[in-house]
């Protein structure tokens, strides 16, 4: 033993040591290493998620913008014609329709308008009995 020089003896406590070590740090790594796997998958999961749900919003703006550039409504230059001496009473939008009441010569009218075409759709007329 005497003939061991203080270098032998360093690198084999050296490479017990090491052994020792190595062992430890792989069974550390075999033990977090599921563990480590399920995080990476909750955070792709959780990327993904919040990838479509950034890509949904940004169609339904994208959509909304792209509609409103012609939404169908009538320009200001409609005219729709009365009856000579036939006043407007009330009017009314009601869903895609245009409800006008008016008043011809004592007998009241309900007339209804498609609210995009402003064409009649349809008349009511109310009369007073004889």
């Amino acid at each position: 033993m005497s003939k061991l020089s203080a270098a032998t003896i360093e690198r084999g406590r050296g490479e017990d040591e090491g052994d020792l070590a190595a062992r430890q740090t792989s069974e550390g790594d075999a033990a977090t290493a599921p563990v480590m796997a399920r995080i990476r998958l909750l955070m792709i999961i959780s990327g993904l998620t919040t990838f479509v749900a950034i890509a949904a919003v940004l169609v339904v703006i994208g959509y909304r913008v792209f509609r409103a550039g012609n939404n169908g409504l009538p320009s200001a230059e409609s005219i729709i014609t009365l009856p000579k001496g036939a006043r407007v009473v009330a009017n009314a939008v009601a869903g895609d329709s245009l409800v006008v009441t008016v008043d011809i010569a004592g007998a009241t009218e309900i007339r209804t308008f498609d609210l995009k075409t402003l064409k009649e759709t349809g008349r009511v007329r109310f009369v007073p009995a004889p």
